[in-house]
């Protein structure tokens, strides 16, 4: 029997989060370097999955397929074509940025406070949230992935709501009260949407007979697994709704805004180049594959949404007043982008969405690490409470720009090219959205350089004239992220090659093909 790859990539940080959760509380700061190399060793398994993986092989590979519980077709099946293999690479590398940057987030509140965190707890929620996203994008049993899909919301729970950021406007008392609501809210958006999808995994049973997307996929496009329209529509909206909450698509969008705001930096990464991301890769794996007549059905609809969430979302972004809420807000801009990519139909949108999915990775991350390394000096999260600190920390000013560069896609950065397939592949099929779509790029700049004019240049103010540069370690979370912008700004195709030919077969499913450009013939 071959080695399980796919298993021992999602087991490898189940097993770190329960190791570190048992240090003990004497020795609770061996708990950080503990969780480290856990992730650490979890990028070396990503890293060989990558290796393994053929572009050209067959769709899922490194496939795993165990009974689990007989009596109702479940069955423990994993594989990973190259949309879930970019994915899952992207999660493995960013996990240990998210530790590092988080170092001290777990440690004793300040003097005087009698409530300790425990820090244990901190990093074992992590790597449980990393556990359960890999699993999610290898999980090919339909079942299999509902149950990690609902379950990475506790660990989540608990992170937003336990460890939140502590450069609070109104004190501890409020913070608290404001850290129980945004996690109570980011649970119950999330378990609305799980509970109505899980009603869709029941249905989808009962038409079928089994949970193996493979088989059911493979059974639709033979003929021999027939739906009613009426039935692929509701079964397709039940999927839809629980992944368009996690994306998040507007209108469902409200709970982003308020999580990223009251979470620790670190886990406001978690939540948007992470866990966001497990609900537009199942737009692509389970929405399209499972109900490709009513994908394209809804797709009109889906269309405006995704448009509305890329304007609504830059123009909130221009009138926020907190630094955290603002790169909330420009995310669900973004996660607009990728959701408008994926229903274009057409392979430039979908690879522009997958490679999108990676780039809003790295540059979220980086931007928002670095402004949560600024919120650290300061203590606010206020943008009115900087300005000039390009002056006393250009290190942390000059990261802080490229980060908000990445985030309004300039050329040369790895967003950039992401966008730009979007742009293109909607254009090609639906002009009017794909006109309407692109003031979203001119919002994006607008709230990326007002941010750095006002927080970076002018005057120093006295509050951050003793303000440090970027530390050694802060430099080793960053760096990394800024050499990625730039490599794949320039050079996507190692990106590209991986997820292109699961983008094709994905459209195959979809019964669409490319439109053919219109060129007048030459007389």
């Amino acid at each position: 029997m071959s080695f399980p790859l796919l298993t021992a990539t999602a087991a490898l940080p189940a097993i770190g989060a329960v190791a570190t959760a048992a240090v003990p509380a004497a020795r609770r700061n061996a708990a950080k370097p503990l969780a480290l190399l856990f992730s650490l060793a979890t990028l070396a398994l990503a890293i060989v999955v990558l290796i393994r993986f053929d572009p050209g092989g067959g769709r899922y590979q490194l496939t795993e397929s165990h009974s689990w519980i007989k009596d109702f077709g479940v069955r423990y099946e994993l594989g990973v074509d190259g949309i879930g293999v970019a994915l899952l690479a992207l999660t493995a590398l960013l996990i240990p940025f998210v530790i590092l940057a988080g170092w001290n987030d777990a440690d004793p509140l300040e003097t005087g406070s009698k409530r300790w965190r425990p820090t244990q707890g901190f990093f074992a929620l992590i790597l449980a949230v990393e556990a359960m996203v890999i699993l999610s994008f290898e999980a090919t049993d339909v079942f299999l992935f509902y149950i990690f899909f609902e379950a990475m919301l506790i660990p989540m729970y608990f992170l937003i709501g336990g460890f939140g950021d502590r450069a609070h406007e109104h004190g501890e008392e409020a913070a608290s009260t404001q850290r129980s609501y945004a996690a109570v809210k980011f649970l119950l958006y999330n378990l609305v949407g799980g509970l109505i999808m899980l009603a869709a995994v029941i249905g989808l049973y009962v038409v079928a007979g089994n949970f193996s997307l493979t088989e059911i996929a493979q059974a639709r496009a033979d003929g021999t697994l027939h739906m009613a329209t009426s039935t692929e529509r509701w079964l397709f909206l039940g999927f839809f709704f629980a992944f368009a909450v996690k994306a998040p698509l507007w209108p469902l969008h409200t709970w982003l805004p308020n999580a990223m705001g009251e979470a620790t930096t670190p886990v406001a990464v978690l939540i948007t180049a992470v866990v966001d991301k497990v609900g537009t890769f199942a737009m692509l794996r389970f929405c399209l594959q499972l109900f490709p007549e009513a994908s394209k059905w809804a797709t009109p609809v889906i269309l405006v949404l995704a448009v509305i969430s890329i304007v609504y979302g830059a123009l909130l972004a221009v009138g926020q007043r907190d630094i955290k809420r603002l790169v909330a807000y420009a995310s669900i801009s973004h996660f607009g982008f990728i959701i408008l990519g994926i229903f274009a139909m057409t392979s430039q949108g979908q690879s522009g969405a997958t490679l999108y999915m990676v780039n809003h990775g790295i540059s979220t991350a980086a931007l928002m690490l670095v402004a949560g390394f600024l919120i650290s000096r300061r203590g606010s999260r206020l943008i009115a409470d900087y300005g000039g600190v390009q002056k006393v920390a250009p290190v942390l000013a000059g990261t802080f720009l490229i980060g908000g560069l990445a985030t309004l896609s300039l050329p040369g950065l790895a967003p950039f090219v992401s966008e730009f397939l979007v742009l293109v592949g909607t254009f090609a099929r639906y002009p009017a959205i794909g006109i309407v779509a692109t003031f979203g790029i001119v919002l994006a700049a607008l709230y990326t350089l007002v941010l750095y004019q006002r927080t970076m240049t002018g005057p120093v103010k006295p509050e951050v004239s003793a303000m440090p540069d970027l530390r050694a370690r802060e430099l080793v979370v960053v760096t990394p992220l800024i050499v990625l912008l730039i490599f794949l700004g320039v050079y996507p195709k190692p990106v590209t090659d991986i997820v292109t030919p699961a983008v094709k077969q994905t459209l195959s499913d979809v019964h669409k093909k490319d439109p053919k450009p219109e060129v007048e013939a030459a007389k």
